[in-house]
C-alpha cells in the first residue's frame, strides 16, 4: 500500500501557514485565520487524496516565535561534533522544549516525523535575521525544505532568493493564498517533487487535482445552466382583467430567491463555508444590487428596447405574451402605468383572454453574466481571503436578443422550471441534454 507523503507546513508566526492549508485543502473552514500572532497553537492534520486513497498528509504547525533563542540554546548546550538531528533531539528532551520554547519544539517534532516541509514566507517582509535563524534550525532536522512565498503581489523577491541560495535552497514557489491561481498550485507540487526521491505520489496528486478541478468547473456550469433554464421556463398566467403588478413582483421575487440558491450552491461547490454568507453580511454583498435594477443592465452593457416605453420598463425584467405571441415592452408599459390589464389592450391592440408572463431575454442575459462572474471570482479566490467578492465584469454573454436555442426551447416547456412546479423535470432526458448543451455555451 502506498504510504502518504507527510508534509509539514512551517514558518514564522502570522506568515499564512493556515491560509496555505485552507487553499490547498479547498476549505475555508480549516483552522483559524486572523491578522494576529500565534493563531495556531498546536499541530493540526489534514489530508488530500484521490478517491479513497490518501496521497498527502498536511500538518499545520504553530508559528516559530523565537528560533534565535532555540539556536542560542543549541549552541550553548549541545556539542558541535553531533549532527543536526542529534542536537535537535537533545533539545526536544530538555526542559527548555517544555517551557519557553514549547512552540518551536512542536514544530521541530513534526519536522522530524515528516518527509518534507513547506516553509511559508510573507513576501511583504524584508529578509531579517530571525528568518535566517529559523532556516538554520529547520535545516538541522535533515528534511527537504521548500520555501513558499505568500502575499507575492508582484513583489521583487531577489533579496529573499539570494539569501535562500546561500543556504542551498534553490527550489521555491510563489503561491498567494488570497488570489488563487490553479496553475500556481500545480507548480508548487511540481517543484516539491524535484526535492523528493520518488515523485509518483506528487504526479498522481497533480493528475487528481486537475481532474477534480475540471469536474468542479463542469458541475458549476451545469448548475448555472439549470438555473437559467428554470428562469427561462418560468411563466405565470393572468386573466385579461387581472391586476398585473402583484404577479410581476411575485415573479421577480421568485427569480431573486432562485439566484440566491444558485450562489449558495456555487459557494458549496468551491468549499467556501462561512456562517455570515448565509445571512448575506459578507461575501455576497456584491449581489445586493437587484438583478431587476436597470442600472445593473447598463453596467453590463445590455441595451433594452427603444423609446419611452423601454425607458419606463428598464429593469422590470418580464415579457408579456398573449396566447404565446410576444407583445413586447409597450404592452407591459400599459400594465405598469394604468395598473390594470384593459390598458394593455389599448397599446397591444389584439390582447384578449388569458395572458402569459415570462422573464425577458435581457434579464436572462444579466443573470447569466452575474452567475459567470461569481464562478470566475470563486475560481480565483484563495480560501484564506477575508474580503468581499468583487464582481461586475461588464461583460454579458451572447449578442443582444440572441440567446442560445436551449433558452428558447425552455420557454415552451413549463414543466422544466421548478419555479412553476416546485420540482422541475431535471431527470428527464431532454431537460438534462438542454442543460449540458447550455453549459457548453456559457462563456
Amino acid at each position: 500500500m502506498m504510504k502518504p507523503l507527510a508534509l509539514a507546513v512551517v514558518g514564522h508566526t502570522n506568515t499564512g501557514k493556515t491560509s496555505l492549508m485552507r487553499t490547498l485543502l479547498r476549505d475555508s473552514g480549516f483552522g483559524e485565520v486572523k491578522n494576529a500572532a500565534a493563531t495556531t497553537r498546536h499541530v493540526e492534520r489534514a489530508v488530500i487524496g484521490d478517491g479513497g486513497t490518501v496521497l498527502v498528509e498536511l500538518y499545520d504547525t504553530p508559528g516559530l516565535e523565537d528560533a534565535g533563542g532555540v539556536l542560542d540554546w543549541l549552541e550553548a548546550h549541545t556539542s558541535a561534533r553531533l549532527d543536526g538531528v542529534e542536537r535537535i533531539m537533545q533539545f526536544l528532551d530538555s526542559e527548555a522544549a517544555a517551557g519557553d520554547f514549547n512552540q518551536e519544539a512542536k514544530v521541530l517534532r513534526q519536522m522530524l516525523h515528516s518527509d518534507t516541509a513547506l516553509y511559508v514566507v510573507d513576501a511583504r517582509e524584508p529578509v531579517l535575521e530571525k528568518y535566517k535563524d529559523e532556516l538554520t534550525v529547520l535545516s538541522w532536522c535533515a528534511k527537504p525544505v521548500m520555501p513558499v512565498f505568500n502575499f507575492t503581489g508582484g513583489r521583487d523577491l531577489r533579496d529573499w532568493t539570494e539569501m535562500l541560495a546561500r543556504r542551498l535552497l534553490h527550489v521555491y514557489s510563489g503561491f498567494d493564498t488570497v488570489a488563487f491561481d490553479f496553475e500556481g498550485e500545480m507548480r508548487l507540487w511540481d517543484n516539491l517533487a524535484t526535492m523528493l526521491p520518488d515523485r509518483s505520489l506528487t504526479d498522481r496528486l497533480m493528475a487528481a487535482r486537475r481532474r477534480d478541478w475540471a469536474e468542479l468547473n463542469r458541475e458549476a456550469r451545469r448548475d448555472i445552466a439549470h438555473f437559467l433554464l428554470d428562469v427561462a421556463a418560468y411563466k405565470q398566467e393572468i386573466d385579461a382583467q387581472e391586476h398585473a403588478e402583484p404577479v410581476l413582483q411575485q415573479m421577480q421575487q421568485a427569480v431573486r430567491e432562485a439566484e440566491r440558491a444558485l450562489q449558495q450552491q456555487l459557494f458549496r461547490h468551491y468549499r467556501f463555508y462561512r456562517q455570515d454568507i448565509d445571512n448575506g453580511e459578507w461575501v455576497l454583498k456584491a449581489f445586493r444590487q437587484d438583478p431587476f435594477d436597470g442600472e445593473l443592465l447598463k453596467q453590463y452593457g445590455i441595451r433594452t428596447g427603444k423609446g419611452a416605453a423601454a425607458g419606463a420598463l428598464i429593469g422590470m425584467g418580464v415579457d408579456m405574451a398573449a396566447l404565446g405571441g410576444t407583445l413586447g415592452l409597450g404592452t407591459a408599459l400599459g400594465s405598469m402605468i394604468g395598473g390594470v390589464l384593459p390598458n394593455m389592450q389599448q397599446i397591444g391592440g389584439k390582447l384578449s383572454g388569458r395572458q402569459t408572463l415570462h422573464i425577458d431575454p435581457d434579464t436572462i442575459r444579466l443573470l447569466a453574466a452575474r452567475a459567470m462572474d461569481l464562478l470566475d471570482a470563486l475560481q480565483k479566490r484563495g480560501h484564506a481571503a477575508q474580503t468581499p467578492v468583487s464582481i461586475i465584469s461588464g461583460r454579458a454573454p451572447w449578442a443582444d436578443k440572441r440567446l442560445p436555442p436551449q433558452i428558447g426551447e425552455a420557454r415552451g416547456r413549463a414543466k422544466w422550471s421548478a419555479l412553476n412546479t416546485g420540482d422541475a423535470e431535471y431527470s428527464r432526458r431532454a431537460r438534462q441534454a438542454a442543460a449540458e448543451e447550455l453549459a457548453e455555451k456559457l462563456p
